[in-house]
């Protein structure tokens, strides 16, 4: 699924942006990244991947639809 690895991808950049400006330390950030594995394995991971997925859906139809208006279809 391309969508979760840009997620990943977005969140470990804020991360590393985060724990490079002191705005959060090792540990703290240890531990979320490690309550994010653990939460990825419980029954929390499904419903919260479906909500992903229907606001990856509703962003591309806005952005369809703003293609179709800029066409002129």
């Amino acid at each position: 699924m391309v969508i979760s690895f840009s997620l990943t991808l977005l969140f470990g950049v804020i991360l590393f942006f985060l724990i490079r400006g002191g705005t959060i330390k090792w540990g703290p950030a240890i531990v979320a990244i490690l309550f994010g594995f653990t939460l990825a394995s419980t029954g929390a991971a499904e419903p919260i991947e479906d909500f992903l997925n229907s606001v990856t859906d509703s962003v591309n139809e806005v952005d369809e639809s703003i293609t179709d208006t800029d066409l002129g279809q």
